[in-house]
């Protein structure tokens, strides 16, 4: 195996992450994670690691901590906003540069990301900054996806919709996949 990428399904276990029309975060998270997983495993030559793969209790630190222990090339934090706006945005540390490798890599993923949106009439809210702890503490390259608003009900239809799911977690392995140079496995 060549690269190491690490897929951290955000919350988890005791922490639902945000709620809204009888969905929970930490189970959207997981099911996208899972897509990536499967999609990069499946038609690349990487390694894949997850920093849950069930329904588990999980802090900051130790998503972190398990991802430099690895040795990643690469993380990626799934999550999926609330606060009742609408549409898809990612994150890189704060004090990092768009031009550097990081902010390259998350255009990367951002550009095939894109393409879903555009397909399902997504609002793409762009490509953002902030001192996240899972940005900040990473020893490797790492970005945070917003999937869509679970508080917004027409974000709630695509999130409901499998096609949507699957095309979304496809996008962000294709990214991950071209940031990285992967090859075909």
């Amino acid at each position: 195996m060549g690269k190491t990428v690490v897929l951290d399904p955000g919350h988890g276990g005791s922490d639902s992450g945000a709620t809204g029309g009888g969905f929970r975060e930490k189970d959207l998270t997981l099911k996208i994670a899972k897509r990536i997983e499967r999609t990069l495993k499946g038609n690349y030559n990487v390694d894949v690691r997850m920093t849950r793969t069930s329904d588990k209790t999980m802090s900051l630190k130790q998503r972190t901590d398990f991802a430099n222990k690895m040795g990643a090339h690469y993380y990626a934090s799934i999550h999926i906003n609330s606060g009742g706006g609408t549409g898809y945005e990612d994150y890189i540390f704060n004090q990092l540069s768009d031009t550097g490798d990081t902010g390259k890599y998350r255009s990367a993923v951002h550009n095939e990301v894109k393409k879903v949106l555009n397909k399902y009439g997504v609002n793409n809210r762009g490509k953002k900054q902030a001192n996240f702890h899972v940005l900040r503490e990473t020893q490797m390259s790492a970005m945070l996806s917003e999937n869509l608003f679970i508080d917004t009900t027409a974000d709630q239809e695509l999130l409901k919709n499998n096609n949507f799911i699957n095309d979304i977690g496809d996008a962000h392995a294709r990214g991950i996949a071209r940031a990285l140079g992967l090859n075909n496995g």
